[in-house]
């Protein structure tokens, strides 16, 4: 099956608009099932390969790409620079069976905003469209686990400097908390939601534990919630 943009440009303005690119159509057909019947949500086009996602990403111009990683032409990984280089950029999440560290580690270097493995339940897809749309690093807690483990053995860039205990000790108890959940992978809806704060409240939260623990990314603070022995 070729590129397509015929779910078009609807000019449902609060819509998020979502480019699908992977080259199974089946997974094409079920994520575009479940994302078409879904309120605020818009798929604008489907790509078969990594060159066709960054030719309809540059046409569409949309708001989150969910992208498969081993595609024939281009693959997702190679896909990934050029489209964060797009003005706007999409935000890019890759959506695949193959959860190894190395292509988890490669995709969030290249500007990959998350990554999701491709059996995540529908609701989860969901909220990972909609965190990554609002700005949010989206990882399935799988994933997270993955980064986390690479980093601690040494084998990834922007691991947390040492002194962990020190570096949390300024923050208050509820940013503890919201520290924890960004271990677990948990989106800013869904710590909102297990908090029962507004998702601005959670953002400013999260805000305030970047500068506080000088973490560069919502990744390094899940990697300092596990070094500081926060996780239980």
């Amino acid at each position: 099956m070729t590129d397509r943009a015929n779910f078009a440009d609807s000019g449902a303005g609060s819509a998020i608009r979502v480019l699908l690119a992977d080259d199974e159509e089946m997974i094409r057909h079920s994520v575009r099932l479940i994302l078409q019947h879904t309120d605020g949500i818009e798929v604008v086009a489907e790509a078969a390969n990594g060159a066709g996602a960054v030719r309809l990403a540059a046409e569409h111009r949309p708001d989150v790409v969910l992208l498969d990683i081993r595609m024939p032409i281009l693959d997702g990984l190679a896909a990934v620079e050029t489209l964060v280089a797009l003005d706007p950029a999409p935000q890019v999440v890759m959506l695949t069976t193959f959860g190894d560290e190395e292509n988890v580690l490669r995709a969030l270097r290249a500007g990959a905003t998350g990554f999701l493995l491709k059996d995540e339940r529908p609701q989860e897809l969901i909220s990972a469209v909609r965190a990554a749309a609002a700005g949010d690093a989206v990882l399935s807690p799988g994933v997270t686990g993955i980064v986390v483990r690479r980093m601690l053995r040494g084998g990834g860039a922007g691991a947390v400097a040492a002194a962990p205990d020190s570096r949390v000790a300024g923050l208050t108890d509820r940013e503890r908390e919201v520290l924890v959940m960004l271990g677990e992978g948990l989106s800013s809806q869904e710590i909102g939601r297990r908090l029962g704060i507004g998702v601005g409240t959670v953002k400013t939260h999260v805000r305030s534990i970047l500068a506080k623990t000088a973490c560069g990314s919502r990744v390094q603070a899940a990697l300092l919630a596990h070094q500081a022995g926060l996780m239980g």
